[in-house]
């Protein structure tokens, strides 16, 4: 019997890197790099995928289903798994890997909290301010950081007006406004 709950999926495991896979797609939007803005590192690449994860984690938490949770929780899995995925395709030995992706998740979650209170408060500006601060180091390329907080905005306010069905099944919509049209 302990065999065939080793086989059994977790509860939304496959909606959950359905969901993820679709934040790491719209984290990779050709329009969120260059010059005028986010650096196209692997710093940079983490911190968008941090911040399309965030706002997808955070619109299943508020759900009032009370799959939005576990959910949530699903897709937080599916994210550090393809973390220690990478870690290892990127060649970190096998000692180091487990305090990598502690540290990446300490990135993740502080990242988080102060996107969720940005988006919590209605601020703009707060939330500008944390994108400056973890994604640029406090030094964005001029409009950046107003950009960038433009398009976490207009992506929570479309997250939010989705059906939870819908994610249920795996399936995000991560198009709000096109990128460097004001968002």
């Amino acid at each position: 019997m302990a065999l065939f709950g080793l086989l059994r999926r977790r509860t939304h495991e496959r909606a959950g890197f359905a969901l993820y896979t679709a934040a790491v797609q719209a984290a990779r939007d050709p329009g969120l790099f260059g010059e005028d803005g986010v650096p196209d590192t692997l710093e940079g690449r983490f911190d968008l995928i941090a911040l399309h994860a965030a706002l997808l984690v955070r619109r299943l938490h508020r759900d009032p289903d009370p799959r939005g949770p576990a959910l949530a929780q699903a897709v937080f899995d599916a994210m550090f798994a393809d973390m220690d995925i990478n870690l290892r395709e990127m060649g970190v030995g096998d000692m180091s890997i487990g305090k990598r992706v502690r540290v990446m998740w300490e990135a993740f979650h502080g990242r988080a909290l102060a996107y969720e209170a940005a988006l919590e408060a209605g601020d703009e500006a707060a939330l500008e301010a944390a994108l400056a601060r973890n994604v640029w180091g406090g030094e964005p390329p001029a409009g950046a950081a107003r950009r960038l907080a433009g398009h976490a905005m207009a992506l929570n306010a479309a997250l939010a007006g989705q059906p939870f069905e819908g994610f249920v099944a795996g399936q995000a919509d991560f198009r709000a406004t096109p990128v460097g049209a004001g968002a």
